[in-house]
């Protein structure tokens, strides 16, 4: 039956809520207010324990669920639906959303905070971190995330000084709450920077706090880039005459092939100090023969030299090393402490969010032997998970679904910590390893590279490794990554897609997590009977000093069990018109008979590693004969390598293009079982169209 219109009186409604509306006390109001300040000020960041969700349901009526469903990831049909029901219950409901159909000059907007009761703001100071309300005052124009009391009856409490309406309001009385859509659909997303959130679309700060009331199509500028990154400039050209040995330590780390590829996704050329040419070429495997029975070390090595696609006059020498890939079910207990950074800066979908389901990924690769810890940090570190076995996968799962973000970031807290409950779980014959997840945004605590490095190294010899997983853009710290990693015996990825998590956390956990040969060093000395120049493509932030080879106190790169490390010269001949230095006039750098008699070989390659716990490194030794002899997998190693080289700008490519690394790369894809070349492929052609912009 059709209700009539005497059936309920929108007039009478109004009026009632106008009557059941108390009158403002300006007393209580500024005595909340002072309050509120002070008790923000004592209760920045986290508590003692570790921040998390409450597994109670939480009630808080209409405009509470309202909120809920606005900020949750929903279809855009979902979205629209439920910001009509926001903004015809707040218009005809309240005596606020009355004021909107007034004129502008009419227009009074206090500030509001959804999800805490007026009760709970004196308590507390509405400061604590978590579930989204938001709070700004006139003299801090910083957005805080605020977290709803477990038990509080959920009101909307004013806090501080009006702000300003939009700008121009409305006159013919319609109301909309606007969010600039995306590719995607026009979801609406949290994100967060340093120990404020709000919510937006494109990082655009609704008009009015709370996302009640919102602005014209004006979109507050994002938070400035401050990411930083572990690089130093190309390595120089050497005359052989002059300075025949290279030394370096290997690296098996990944981070910079994902960033980059994050980057283009974005449609943004990367930044050239993010771009380093050996994780580049080390994030793809290669067809190495492996070790056997007969080999002396955990692995193999594979030499041979070919003609440099960009330059004919040169040659290219690729050395590969090829780790043994013990039998897994043979492996010992795995003891894996989880150091999550729940820092406010974490806030993001691609950052806690992501970092939550790539950990679950990780768990179906662990054994019901082995523990699983979590802790976590922010303002300080707690514990949010003691050690469990990982055969009780609901109670790590759980544990991962109540985290938070929320707070500054006491990495330095978190880190001693997780090394201290790790030292707990180990036992004779058993792996501890630390995996920190964070965006590297280490501000409270231990700040500066320098110390965090030193602090790490006393920690790896208790046989504990680190390893680091970045998540995130727009605040990454690779630097500090890169040296926590490398100090901590482990590796650096970062992760920013689900696809990349498995990789990582699964396809090759072994290799992350069991390393076979410790402290591996790579140094060559070139025949200056045959090679007049040299130079090593990457590897900047890996050099050694040529002393550093002998002397076993020297840390160096770690291998992991399959783990593969594939490196670069180009080298230039003697008599190559590719020459770029002349011979000196008063000091010759024509060869000794010595070195006459060896003219068959470039160069000399040794190898020194230690086995896992051992204090007394192992060399091998043996020559690199100048033969062609090109093969696939080192032509696609140097397309990747010219890949990296023109994304740095570098001087010695000529006039090599990205279409000539896309047609190196497609010729050489091999067999690619997982696609990571094909998608090479594309990120090349990618490059190159941004590159035209």
């Amino acid at each position: 039956m059709t209700p009539r219109k005497d059936d309920f009186d929108l007039d009478d409604l109004k009026s009632a809520m106008t009557a059941a509306t108390p009158a403002a006390d300006p007393a209580r109001r500024s005595e909340n207010l002072a309050l509120a300040k002070k008790k923000f000020q004592t209760a920045q960041g986290s508590r003692t324990e570790a921040r998390q969700s409450s597994d109670r349901p939480q009630t808080g009526g209409f405009f509470k669920g309202a909120f809920d469903m606005l900020i949750s990831r929903t279809a855009l049909g979902g979205l629209t639906a439920t910001t009509a029901i926001v903004a015809v219950g707040f218009l005809f409901l309240s005596p606020q959303g009355q004021n909107l159909l007034r004129p502008p000059a009419a227009i009074e907007a206090p500030e509001v905070v959804l999800g805490v009761d007026r009760e709970q703001a004196q308590d507390t100071g509405a400061t604590q971190d978590g579930d989204l309300a938001v709070r700004e005052t006139a003299e801090e124009d910083t957005p805080v995330v605020l977290r709803d009391a477990e038990r509080a009856e959920i009101a909307p409490v004013i806090l501080a000084e009006p702000m300003a309406p939009p700008s121009p309001a409305p006159t013919d009385g319609l109301f909309s709450l606007h969010s600039s859509g995306d590719a995607a659909g026009g979801a609406v997303q949290q994100q967060g920077y340093g120990n404020s959130a709000v919510l937006n679309s494109r990082g655009a700060t609704p008009g009015y706090v709370g996302g009640i009331v919102a602005s014209p199509d004006i979109v507050a500028p994002p938070p400035a880039d401050t990411e930083e990154y572990a690089n130093d400039d190309d390595n120089p050209l050497r005359v052989v005459a002059d300075d025949p040995v290279s030394t370096f330590s290997i690296d098996v780390d990944t981070a910079s092939w994902s960033l980059l590829r994050s980057s283009l996704n974005r449609g943004q050329m990367p930044n050239p100090d993010a771009v380093r040419i050996e994780e580049m070429i080390n994030y793809f495997p290669y067809d190495y023969a492996a070790p056997d029975a007969d080999d002396i070390s955990p692995f193999r090595p594979t030499v041979n030299v070919f003609e440099t696609p960009w330059n004919p006059d040169t040659r290219l020498v690729r050395i590969g090393l090829q780790g043994d890939l013990p039998a897994i079910e043979d492996r010992p207990a795995l003891n894996l402490v989880f150091l999550i950074d729940t820092s406010g800066s974490m806030n993001d979908p691609s950052k806690l969010p992501l970092l939550i389901q790539s950990f679950r990924l990780m768990l179906d690769r662990l054994d019901p032997g082995d523990e699983v810890a979590i802790v976590t940090y922010a303002g300080s570190a707690g514990v949010a998970l003691d050690p469990t076995p990982a055969s009780d996968r609901e109670a790590i799962e759980a544990a991962l679904t109540r985290l938070q973000a929320g707070g500054s970031t006491n990495g330095a807290g978190g880190l001693r910590e997780a090394y201290r409950l790790a030292s707990e779980m180990s036992e004779e014959g058993e792996v501890s390893r630390v995996l920190l997840a964070t965006d590297g945004d280490f501000n409270v605590g231990i700040s500066n590279p320098d110390e965090l490095t030193d602090f790490i190294a006393d920690q790896r010899d208790s046989g504990t490794y680190l390893s680091v997983l970045g998540f995130g853009r727009g605040n990454l710290q690779d630097d500090t990554m890169q040296a926590l990693a490398q100090n901590g015996n482990g590796t650096a990825a970062y992760i920013d897609t689900l696809s990349e998590a498995r990789r990582v956390l699964v396809d090759q956990l072994a290799g992350a997590l069991f390393p076979i040969a410790d402290d591996v060093k790579i140094q060559v000395e070139f025949n200056p009977a045959v090679i007049a120049e040299y130079r090593l493509i990457g590897y900047e932030t890996r050099a050694l000093a040529r002393e550093d080879f002998n002397n076993d106190d020297v840390d160096a790169g770690e291998l992991g069990a399959g783990h593969s490390v594939t490196a670069l010269y180009e080298v230039t001949p003697v008599g190559s018109p590719a020459r770029l230095t002349d011979p000196l006039r008063y000091a010759s750098d024509t060869p000794d008979a010595a070195a006459e008699d060896l003219s068959d070989e470039l160069g000399f390659l040794r190898l020194r590693w230690k086995e896992p716990g051992a204090e007394e490194s192992q060399l091998i030794e043996f020559p690199i004969e100048m033969t062609d002899s090109p093969d696939p997998e080192a032509a696609f190693a140097a397309a990747i390598a010219g890949f990296g080289q023109l994304l740095r700008g570098s001087d010695f490519l000529g006039d090599w293009t990205y279409a000539d690394a896309i047609a190196l790369a497609n010729a050489n894809r091999g067999e690619d079982e997982f696609g990571y070349r094909f998608e090479a492929v594309q990120l090349m052609r990618l490059a190159e169209s941004l590159d035209a912009d």
